[in-house]
């Protein structure tokens, strides 16, 4: 079993050898989910996961961390088997169970050999994490402490006190400003019972995505889906609408840190992940942050005046209009001037946009570096499960060096000055200048 967990090591490493983009299967299984599939027999290994609307949107702010707590909680005790089990088992097989988690989702992913012996062994474990979630008393106690631990620690630190300060700045009211993870306070409040009724209102079949990527027939994929989701509670949660994220008015908020460097953010509400100048805003961004030491914000803050070592933008897309997101880190009797550089930068980039050297640079390098994107099964199958989440096209991966390189400057200006405005945005600037306005 030993050489099969070496075997399974190796080959998570190893590319799927999809370059040409994938052909994409739909369909819904009888349990109600959605399901994506690609097939591909390169490599003797199938990734699966399970996507559902579970995120940290959903928690109650008085309780904030339950959703977190929940999808971690999955593979800690489920169906008769305790966690230890589980991960030896799961070891034994040459198989990795894993998950992610944010705002808007909750999953759960699977990698493991496609031979039937231990596919089906890994399967069957994933499907009792999925559907028997167990919730032990004892396991929850250890877990919040050991989280309420890590978030105090945390909480020292200036990145984290930055961004903290900075999503409530940008959502005020709104379920996208709650940690992701929760606070020591609510946290503490958080019982089994808790769980079980997240777990029974969110965790349901009609609102799951199934991705399926790598050796399987469809036959099997369609098997595959409704084994993972057929125990799952029918139908799609009941949920109260979200309100939508507002614009804000301009704030500064400038808290005092005995760090060496001022932690800067600046921002606003962004884009939702459906918004139709998605493209404009993903490539006009490549050139004022995204695109590293070619990007405009590098060039101004860096390479002209060496005020940072380091400074991004970017739009984090979401279900509703996620955040829009500058960040840097600078000497602390420098950083009003490094400020005033971003916002001028930003300033002139909303009004102008890019230049045509620029824009033609930045879809070069996008459109260059896109047989990355999908290079593995891994790959393939998180961009299986955004597509179906986020119900975007199942042409998305076809379609994307054509949107892109039909990106104009002028669509890029447009976009940029529909959504963000530089009269209303949000700042935070952590171990702030002493000369300014601390509090």
């Amino acid at each position: 079993m030993f050489a099969k967990f070496i075997a399974a090591m190796m080959l998570s490493c190893a590319a799927a050898g999809v370059t040409a983009t994938p052909m994409i299967q739909q369909w819904q299984s009888a349990s109600g989910a959605r399901v994506l599939f690609v097939e591909n027999h390169d490599i003797p290994m199938l990734d699966v996961a399970v996507t559902l609307p579970a995120g940290s949107r959903f928690d109650h702010p008085e309780k904030s961390g339950v959703a977190g707590l929940t999808q971690h909680l999955l593979d800690l005790g489920a169906g008769g088997l305790g966690e230890d089990e589980i991960a030896r088992n799961l070891a034994d097989l040459g198989a990795q169970l894993g998950g992610s988690f944010d705002q808007d989702r909750a999953v759960v992913s699977l990698r493991t050999l496609s031979s039937e012996a231990e596919r089906g062994q890994a399967l069957e474990i994933m499907a009792k994490v999925v559907q028997q979630p167990a919730f032990p008393e004892a396991v929850l106690a250890r877990e919040k402490a050991r989280v309420i631990a890590a978030l105090k620690e945390a909480e020292t630190k200036p990145e984290t006190i930055a961004d903290k300060a900075f999503q409530k700045a940008v959502f005020g009211q709104h379920a996208y400003a709650l940690p992701v993870s929760g606070e020591p306070l609510t946290l503490q409040k958080v019982n089994v019972q808790d769980l079980r009724d997240f777990y029974a209102a969110h965790y349901r079949a009609g609102a799951a995505v199934v991705a399926i990527m790598g050796d399987a027939s469809r036959a099997q994929a369609e098997k595959i889906a409704q084994q993972l989701t057929g125990a799952l509670p029918t139908g799609k949660p009941v949920e109260q609408a979200a309100p939508a994220v507002a614009r804000i008015a301009a704030s500064e908020q400038r808290i005092n840190h005995p760090a060496s460097q001022s932690h800067i953010l600046v921002g606003a509400p962004g884009i939702a992940r459906s918004d139709p100048d998605y493209f404009p805003l993903y490539v006009g961004n490549y050139v004022l942050g995204g695109g590293g030491f070619v990007s405009r914000l590098m060039n101004e803050v860096r390479e002209k005046r060496g005020m940072a070592y380091s400074v991004y933008s970017y739009f984090m897309p979401l279900q509703q209009g996620g955040a829009f997101q500058i960040g840097l880190q600078t000497k602390k009797d420098q950083a009003d001037e490094a400020l005033q550089i971003v916002r001028q930068t930003l300033a002139e980039f909303i009004a102008k946009g890019p230049t045509d050297k620029e824009l033609h640079a930045a879809k070069q390098n996008i459109v260059g570096g896109f047989p990355l994107r999908i290079d593995s099964n891994r790959k393939i199958l998180d961009y299986l499960s955004m597509i179906g989440f986020y119900d975007l096209p199942l042409t998305y991966l076809e379609d994307f060096p054509r949107r892109v390189e039909q990106v104009s400057a002028v669509q890029v200006r447009a976009a940029f000055a529909r959504h963000l405005d530089t009269a209303a945005m949000a700042t935070v600037i952590v171990g702030a200048p002493e000369t300014g306005d601390a509090k």
